[in-house]
């Protein structure tokens, strides 16, 4: 499960502070202590400090490029962009290797497309396997609820005639099978299975019926748009689900998308943080990880909590912070990870790794090696990642 914080959140005032470096640097928030001795992180998230043995913190993930896109397609697929060619993301090459699992797809996205101003993301979906292993993407209102346009067919579409296309899809299949070549028409009649369980499954609808949680769970998480989201993420992985992406917004800016827009803040940073953000990741990612534990399913769960690079160490003069790649800051729990440890560290100020560098492409390793996926199955369909499993973490 990946909870994608899209716009980069600070490291230094979230999970790397430095309450001994200049003031310039540290800003106004104080570090805690949480259950785990040595291990701090900010007093604005006191929830997740009472759940640090849960979870262990990288903090020196680096990369080449504080340009948001850039920098997301290098963290979702552990690869920039070379010659045209976008990697599959994580959630993709789950998909491709773990298989189609009826009813619902194996890999789904909670959220919009994301984007910078008007440029889409790259790398959210199957890249160079092809658009067949993009996500099957659902979102949450505030004021509608769960949004699966895909599964909400029209009135006139009853169940007998989706059964009565579905007959005569596999007529024109078998056309297609003398006239294109057979792997195209397997791909076509993937597409066209998923889509129509998709449709007339009432076990694929019944997933997204939030109304079944009792109110005090969803109060848990959280009754705004990230807290819902990692619930439905959550019922998606009970689910049977392989991968689930919960993106935390579609804009990078703090000032889209209602009141949980993107952690891009190079102004009003910490007024921000404080009065939004920081409460909100708090509740619902702490809900999150009491819940999968309390259900039996973080044992076989891996979560990864990261965005695309962090926030500048140093504060600008419109007490913001601007992009960082060169250090920042992810959480992993889960899946037989080894909580209440930090691997790798920052310098005095959290502007570069001092120790046990961990690159974008080490994270995918790491992810695939949880779901039992091969560096060598990895390599013959050329979609291996340049990096290694985190061994720390085990």
């Amino acid at each position: 499960m990946l909870i994608w914080l899209w716009g980069g959140p600070s490291h230094i005032d979230t999970f790397d502070m430095k309450p001994n470096a200049p003031l310039e640097y540290r800003g106004p928030f104080r570090p805690i202590g949480t259950n785990v001795p040595g291990i701090q992180v900010c007093e604005y998230l006191p929830l997740l400090a009472k759940q640090a043995d849960k979870y262990a913190v990288l903090r020196s993930l680096y990369h080449g490029t504080n340009d948001h896109g850039l920098a997301g397609t290098i963290a979702l697929t552990g690869k920039e962009i070379a010659g045209g060619r976008v990697m599959p993301s994580m959630g993709a090459v789950a998909s491709r290797m773990k298989g189609y699992h009826p009813p619902l797809s194996s890999f789904v996205t909670v959220g919009g497309r994301m984007h910078q101003g008007h440029r889409p993301l790259q790398g959210e979906g199957g890249g160079i396997l092809g658009t067949m292993y993009d996500p099957f993407r659902v979102e949450y209102d505030e004021l509608t609820g769960v949004r699966i346009h895909d599964l909400t067919p029209p009135e006139s579409l009853t169940k007998n005639r989706i059964e009565r296309r579905k007959r005569f899809l596999h007529t024109i299949d078998s056309a297609q099978e003398q006239l294109f070549a057979k792997s195209s028409a397997d791909t076509l009649g993937a597409m066209y299975e998923q889509a129509f369980n998709l449709l007339s499954s009432s076990a694929a609808r019944a997933v997204f019926d939030m109304e079944k949680e009792p109110e005090a769970m969803r109060d848990r998480y959280g009754r705004y748009r990230f807290g819902q989201s990692c619930l439905l993420g959550r019922r998606l992985i009970e689910s049977g689900v392989p991968f689930v992406q919960v993106n935390w917004s579609s804009h990078v800016e703090s000032e889209e998308d209602w009141g949980d827009g993107g952690w891009d803040m190079h102004y009003r940073h910490f007024e921000i943080t404080q009065e939004r953000h920081m409460w909100m990741l708090d509740q619902s990612l702490s809900a999150l990880f009491d819940d999968l534990d309390q259900r039996g399913l973080l044992a076989t769960t891996t979560v990864v909590v990261m965005g695309e690079f962090g926030r500048m160490p140093k504060i600008n003069e419109k007490a913001g912070r601007d992009h960082w790649n060169n250090c920042y800051s992810a959480l992993i729990a889960g899946g037989g990870v080894r909580g209440g440890q930090v691997i790798g560290s920052s310098d005095a100020k959290a502007e570069f790794p001092a120790s046990r560098p961990i690159k974008p492409a080490d994270v995918c390793m790491t992810v695939y090696n949880q779901l039992g996926i091969p560096r060598t199955a990895l390599l013959e369909k050329s979609i291996a990642p340049e990096g290694e499993v985190i061994e720390e973490l085990f």
